[in-house]
């Protein structure tokens, strides 16, 4: 832990992308605001990375009304050849449990 609680991370070991990816598991209806947030980084940078998800197939949009509600692939590969042989779901399951009541 950093010694002071409001120190920035200076890295992680998931990726933007898979921090986003992991918001919309946990809230298929997220706003990109809050996902922003969460994962601090700017809501252009979110719409970026929705859109990269999207294109590669990882997950797909349905508009309900105003709101957008994304749904997983989850039998997608990861892409780096380090890991292309597990997919969205080894991941999403590496980081949520059972007990975490994720919505998929």
């Amino acid at each position: 832990m950093p010694e002071n609680q409001n120190e920035k991370k200076q890295w992680t070991f998931l990726t933007n992308h898979s921090h986003v990816l992991l918001c919309l598991v946990n809230n298929p209806s997220i706003k990109m605001k809050e996902i922003a947030k969460k994962v601090d980084i700017t809501e252009r940078a979110v719409q970026n990375i929705i859109s990269d998800l999207r294109k590669e197939g990882y997950i797909n949009r349905e508009r309900k009304g105003r709101r957008n509600k994304y749904q997983i692939n989850e039998n997608m590969h990861l892409k780096h050849p380090i890991e292309e042989h597990k997919t969205l779901a080894d991941l999403i399951k590496l980081i949520y449990d059972e007990k975490d009541n994720v919505i998929s």
